[in-house]
């Protein structure tokens, strides 16, 4: 009986396995550990990516990574032979750069952007026009970049001498991606570990050997942590068959719903889809002897040698109001490593700097883009979270992980929700930076971007996919390129990075309309209200509009025949649009360019080796678009004070004879003093006002309870004092209609 209480008491360990980002812990363990804490099950997390990396890139870890090259007789390219030579230069320096990229060290990034200290080889060849590349951005990020282009010639190395698959974020990523069969990675698990795999594993051991987990719960978000969570679970079933080994995230919830590869469980005893807290809860309680397997929630596993899919449908899951505030503990969280690895400003944020990661609502509010998985439940079942808990669970996190910056993870956070965040965060006097992903809303007014700027907001990622007003409508995107434009304005003026996600490929695009859609981005450019962007292929998949039914978009499936192993990208023939993929280098090759303000002035036809189709977009659309007037609210939208106390004094003026009084009211911004002049009587009814609707009280006021006030106190034409000068103006010193 006492070995049956221990045996109880054994932790659930969470992982992450190798590769995901190296700057902050991907946030599927540390949601699941906030989950489990609310319902008392003892739970260990380790991010195993990063734990590698550093193994791997310090001193020690280099000399054993060269002894081990060295050992071995192969062929070798020149920018091999030369880090070999140099391999002396790289472990005197490996640890400095380790410690300035985890922040530790901020002073060395003069010597290393002095371009004397590191060695470098073949990655260093893009980094010769560093002033242009980066402007203005300061010495840090340069030192970022040179020091990141330096750990890429490594990682090179590696991938040349001693294990193909390595890569930072995307380790054996080709194994993973579209592997409509398991048979390519099982010819992989049974070969020789490879240099990682034996560095990944001795860390799992000692980990196991510690923490001596009843359950091993692997997240494998990506394509790139497949393989990795594959040899850990080999190895657990191998050497501690006792300890019951799951898979879950974003890989299995796209790629293996319709898994029936037996083989695959010789390394898993389970795999769960989607929303991880209600199966990862019953999983736990079936290995404790307290379920039965029938009474697990949507979970793979072997029966008599034949994978079965268990749904206990009457087990709900869990609202997002249940599921506690993830928690970060047992994470390095001061170790992580900021790099620079693309010249792209959201790029950098991605990678630079440690975010915690939160989501404002579940799944997508929109959910009818035609070439996403809208028919998956991580999308469709939608489910906001109110502010005040999101906030409460910011003010957590900050506490726990000492970091105020947060990342909304959301698929395309509400703008309605946006707001309230805002708010709570000002009322709370929290200070924090935050972005998120959005949809290019007409509901993103100026005054709106204003608010979430003064919240913290400091950057915004948005889908402008095809710029082309027939393919967004076959999207069903449900936006303009003109109110794209208008939207990037408002965040551009209020001080927000906008970054737009584009693609190319859609099905039936042409060579023009692809053409018209650099136009479209090239003049987005030319007028800066787009800081940031990135293009990519269109990719069809299962569960998408397209990929359910392609005959409506007139492409065709080139395999109809689902694998035993992952099934969501899908081969396709577009019956009637152009070479899609020929296009891809010149399109980024332009967008390189127009991102740091150069060549916005060449014609298009500068980025293409073969001839293209003259654009239709007159040249000042986007001009046009932007300099249309603000979209005008309902009269039900509500008002907000955000500055400060206004100082007023009483002026007489005179004009040919006449004498009048006008009140000259100041208010003090953070840039310096807004002032203005109105009738005396308005005057005093606007500093009445004003405190009223700060942002402290429970209930803002509308437009038209704010009319009717003003009409009791016995004033005269409303529109004409609160929609023109010098009122309207007012959202540069804080007051802002939302």
């Amino acid at each position: 009986m006492k070995g049956k209480t221990q045996e109880l008491q054994s932790p659930l360990f969470l992982i992450t396995t190798p590769f995901t980002q190296l700057n902050t812990p991907y946030p599927a363990t540390a949601y699941l550990k906030g989950f489990l804490n609310t319902k008392n099950i003892p739970a260990v997390q380790a991010d195993l990516g990063i734990e590698v990396t550093l193994r791997v890139f310090c001193k020690a870890g280099l000399e054993d990574l060269f002894k081990a090259i060295e050992s071995k007789e192969q062929d070798r390219s020149p920018n091999s032979i030369r880090i070999l030579s140099m391999k002396e230069d790289y472990i005197r320096t490996i640890d400095a750069v380790i410690l300035f990229l985890q922040g530790k060290q901020p002073t060395m990034a003069h010597l290393i952007s002095g371009r004397n200290f590191l060695p470098e080889a073949s990655r260093f060849a893009q980094a010769d026009d560093l002033k242009w590349a980066f402007g203005t951005m300061g010495i840090q990020d340069k030192a970022k970049y040179l020091a990141t282009m330096y750990l890429e010639d490594l990682s090179d190395l590696i991938k040349e001498t001693l294990d193909e698959h390595f890569g930072f974020s995307r380790y054996a990523e080709s194994l993973g991606r579209s592997a409509n069969s398991f048979d390519e990675l099982y010819t992989a698990l049974n070969k020789p570990y490879t240099y990682l795999d034996t560095i990944l594993i001795q860390i799992l051991q000692e980990k196991i050997e510690r923490i001596k987990p009843s359950l091993l719960a692997m997240s494998v978000p990506f394509p790139g942590n497949l393989y990795t969570s594959l040899r850990c679970g080999q190895w657990i079933k191998q050497n501690h068959p006792e300890i019951k080994v799951a898979m879950g995230g974003g890989f299995a919830n796209t790629e293996l719903r319709s898994l029936s590869d037996p083989r695959v469980f010789e390394y898993y005893d389970f795999i769960t889809l989607d929303d991880g807290e209600a199966p990862l809860e019953i999983l736990w309680n079936h290995i404790n002897g307290k379920k039965d397997q029938q009474e697990l929630k949507r979970t793979f596993t072997l029966s008599n040698k034949k994978v079965v899919y268990i749904n206990n449908t009457g087990c709900a899951d869990y609202k997002q109001g249940q599921v506690g505030t993830p928690d970060y503990s047992d994470l390095l969280l001061d170790r992580y490593i900021s790099a620079i690895e693309v010249v792209n400003p959201m790029h950098s944020l991605w990678s630079d700097g440690r975010w915690n990661k939160l989501t404002m609502a579940h799944g997508c509010y929109w959910g009818k883009c035609t070439f996403c998985d809208i028919s998956l439940p991580y999308i469709k079942n939608y489910e906001p979270i109110a502010a005040s808990l999101l906030v409460d669970r910011m003010e957590e996190m900050i506490a726990q992980t000492g970091q105020n910056g947060f990342h909304f993870v959301d698929e395309a956070a509400p703008p309605s929700l946006m707001k309230s965040l805002a708010i709570e965060i000002i009322r709370r006097k929290l200070v924090v930076s935050w972005w998120t992903n959005i949809r290019f809303e007409k509901s993103f007014t100026l005054d709106l971007c204003l608010l979430l700027k003064a919240s913290g907001c400091i950057a915004i990622s948005g889908g402008l996919e095809v710029a082309s007003d027939r393919l967004l409508k076959l999207i069903d995107k449900g936006i303009t390129v003109n109110q794209v434009a208008t939207v990037c304005r408002n965040f551009t003026q209020s001080g927000i990075m906008a970054h737009a996600y584009l693609m190319y490929g859609f099905p039936t695009q042409t060579e023009q309309e692809t053409i018209d859609s650099l136009e479209m981005v090239r003049q987005l450019f030319e007028t800066g209200v787009l800081q940031s962007a990135f293009w990519h292929l269109f990719t069809m998949t299962a569960h998408s509009p397209v990929g359910l039914d392609p005959g409506k978009f007139e492409v065709r499936k080139q395999n109809n025949t689902p694998g035993s192993f992952a099934n969501n990208d899908l081969e396709h023939l577009d019956l009637t649009g152009a070479d899609h993929e020929s296009f891809g280098f010149g399109l980024k090759k332009a967008l390189f360019n127009y991102m740091h303000g150069s060549c916005l002035d060449h014609p298009l036809q500068k980025w293409f080796d073969f001839k293209v189709p003259k654009t239709t977009v007159a040249p000042d659309v986007i001009r046009k678009a932007i300099e249309e007037p603000e979209y005008i609210q309902s009269p039900n939208s509500k008002f907000l004070w955000l500055g400060k106390s206004p100082v007023s004094q009483i002026i007489q003026k005179s004009k040919k004879g006449s004498q009048w009084e006008v009140m000259s009211i100041q208010f003090q911004t953070l840039k310096g003093v807004h002032t203005i002049s109105v009738d005396p009587a308005k005057g005093e009814w606007l500093l009445k006002l004003l405190p009223e609707l700060d942002s402290s009280h429970p209930k803002q006021l509308s437009f038209q309870e704010i009319k009717s006030a003003y009409e009791k106190a016995g004033l005269e034409d409303f529109e004409l004092f609160w929609d023109n000068k010098p009122v309207n103006g007012l959202n540069k010193a804080g007051l802002l209609r939302v």
